[in-house]
């Protein structure tokens, strides 16, 4: 696939202009690209990161066809929200990885999906088939995944034009001051954990990240807490509740040292609400995803503390 870009904004360096205007690829799937001389800047290859883009330069990026993965179908249960010929949306579990990786081989919602779906491996490279957008292992709630190539692209423009909307909730370590508000801090690889992701300024790689946030209920020290994403950064609402001093309860990562007294798989984090417009038909379709067990547990447990301490 060949992307060609005209510089229209101010002055940056190749690499960072590359991640800002190709959200889909990582920054160092780009930086990969620019080394492997995939890159031209006005029609002379460029094998250098640092080299800096001004307003009129044109770039040129060749994305190589994705390589084969040995993936194979496995009979894993779907707990499915909606499908047709063109879409799917599941209700992932928690500790289900989405796509195979190192240390995932097997056993993640591509190898279900293939199983369900035998006309998937072509769409959308194989390496990834039908994902649109991730969820992280422990959190739970609705995905979608594309059926076609077409669907696959329409769905990936919907989230970059911000124009499908992904709404999850959460519960949180504390209680904010203000009834809503919103967090718009660039995220990017930790610096010293590689492993995670912080709050790191654009002109250190991190990228734009932008997270509404609303109280739905207070649970003494806990808060119930409704999130609308802007963009889809890895770890996003995890890092920016973190940011705020009030991490996801039972997120192993960013809230460490935190304890709830209630035995969670992971951070207690889902995604409760899809909405898109369909690729083929143009109909808005919205996807509810029910909470897990685990989640209504939680809430239970925190809201009879809550009455309890009030007596």
């Amino acid at each position: 696939m060949t992307i060609d870009i005209q510089v229209q904004t101010q002055s940056d360096r190749l690499d960072r202009y590359l991640a800002q205007e190709l959200p889909d690829l990582s920054r160092s799937r780009i930086q990969h690209l620019i080394e492997q001389g995939q890159v031209q800047v006005n029609s002379k290859i460029c094998t250098s990161k640092k080299v800096a883009v001004k307003p009129g330069d044109r770039i040129t990026v060749e994305i190589p066809d994705a390589q084969p993965l040995d993936l194979q179908p496995e009979n894993i249960p779907l707990d499915i929200l909606y499908e047709d010929d063109s879409l799917l949306i599941v209700n992932k579990p928690a500790g289900l990885v989405v796509h195979p990786a190192p240390g995932h081989a097997g056993g993640t919602l591509v190898n279900a999906l293939l199983a369900h779906c035998p006309n998937l491996p072509g769409i959308g490279g194989v390496q990834r088939p039908g994902i649109v957008h991730r969820l992280d292992k422990d959190t739970t709630g609705a995905i979608a995944i594309a059926k076609t190539d077409f669907a696959q692209q329409h769905l990936q423009a919907q989230l970059k034009a911000k124009t499908a909307r992904r709404e999850y909730l959460g519960v949180v370590y504390g209680v904010p001051k203000t009834e809503s508000g919103t967090v718009d801090l660039p995220i990017g690889r930790h610096p010293v954990d590689r492993k995670k992701m912080a709050v790191v300024p654009v002109e250190k790689g991190g990228r734009s990240a932008i997270t509404h946030w609303r109280i739905l209920e207070r649970l003494g020290n806990y808060t119930l807490m409704h999130f609308q994403l802007e963009t889809g950064r890895t770890h996003q609402i995890r890092v920016h509740c973190a940011s705020l001093g009030h991490p996801i309860v039972g997120d192993p990562v960013y809230s460490s040292g935190h304890s709830v007294g209630v035995n969670l798989p992971g951070q207690a984090l889902h995604a409760w609400k899809l909405r898109l417009q369909h690729p083929v038909s143009g109909e808005v379709i919205e996807a509810i995803a029910s909470l897990p067990a685990t989640l209504v547990t939680l809430l239970e447990v925190l809201r009879r503390r809550t009455t309890t301490s009030c007596y």
